[in-house]
């Protein structure tokens, strides 16, 4: 099977040099919207009360996008030589407001397609910002106060959980970027009983968000990497989990809610507390312990005989 990336993997390979190479302090600058030729519109709708059109910036070295209405998958498929008919699904995080595109989505499918599996980067459907970058750069630069102990009147700088979120627009996203592998399965060569997800950060929470509400998505397995760590109601028929966190990480706080549901459920689960890397480190940042994740991710998969090459499970 001929692999149709080489184009695409060039257009973002290129974008990934130039990011690298700007934009290291944190500085929010305009990013011209990349070409993805390869990105497949999954036709799930648009986001209300939307003015604007999607944009894209530029923040530590890395590409992001905003105000995303149209969701599409864009699939990462490794030499066929080496396939073993796994496939993930990557969802990139961003607080459900951007998407840090090639630092958890290109990057990580790139990696997972090196390994023979075959990849695919969702990107979903956002929450609307403001349309002119300057103005959102105020707003993600705006000053937030730290709750006080004694007060319960004071909100908490943290991101909402993705319970107390409206998904349905994601939920609907992901289900037919699942869809989606299952139809073309053949043409992928993807084992329908091994399509996973893994997603990071707020892409961790669409991924448990999926895990536990959906009625058509039978994943294999998940890999929540720093999301959140609150306890959750698993599904009897949930998938073994893969979980990693940085105890440096504002997400963790000393929770393990999430690992004793999984445990306690009687469901595979593996749990990664590493001394330091904070948050959205992707594949890896200088001089973080965190920085093994991803070696320790694939030897779990090779375990759990999802790197095995199988036989082909066609599609009904």
């Amino acid at each position: 099977m001929p692999n149709p990336l080489p184009k695409s993997l060039i257009c973002m390979t290129a974008l990934l040099l130039i990011s690298v190479a700007t934009a290291q302090d944190g500085t929010i600058t305009p990013l011209e919207t990349p070409e993805e030729p390869t990105a497949i519109p999954l036709n799930t709708g648009g986001v209300d009360d939307q003015p604007a059109s999607e944009t894209w910036f530029r923040q530590w070295g890395d590409p992001m996008a905003r105000n995303i209405t149209e969701a599409t998958l864009t699939p990462f498929l490794p030499d066929p030589e080496k396939a073993n008919g796994t496939a993930v699904i990557v969802t990139p995080g961003g607080g459900f407001m951007w998407l840090s595109m090639a630092n958890e989505g290109w990057e990580v499918a790139e990696a997972l397609a090196k390994q023979g599996v075959t990849a695919f980067v969702l990107k979903y459907r956002l929450q609307p910002t403001a349309e002119s970058l300057e103005d959102f750069t105020s707003w993600m630069n705006r000053p937030r106060t730290p709750p006080s102990e004694t007060s319960s009147t004071v909100k908490p700088t943290t991101p909402t959980s993705p319970q107390e979120r409206d998904l349905s627009n994601q939920l609907e996203d992901a289900e037919a970027a699942y869809a989606m592998i299952v139809d073309r399965a053949d043409e992928w060569g993807v084992d329908i009983n091994r399509i996973g997800m893994i997603g990071f950060s707020a892409g961790a929470g669409l991924t448990m968000h999926s895990t536990l509400n959906s009625k058509t998505m039978k994943l294999a397995f998940i890999g929540p990497i720093y999301g959140g760590m609150g306890a959750v109601d698993v599904p009897q028929n949930a998938p073994p989990m893969f979980n990693v966190i940085a105890t440096d990480d504002f997400l963790f706080n000393g929770k393990f809610g999430i690992i004793e549901s999984w445990n306690k459920a009687g469901i595979p689960v593996e749990f990664h507390l590493y001394q330091n890397g904070g948050h959205g480190f992707g594949l890896g940042n200088p001089n973080r312990t965190s920085n093994r994740w991803f070696d320790s991710f694939m030897y779990w998969l090779e375990v759990n005989k999802f790197l095995e090459a199988a036989p082909i499970k066609k599609s009904e």
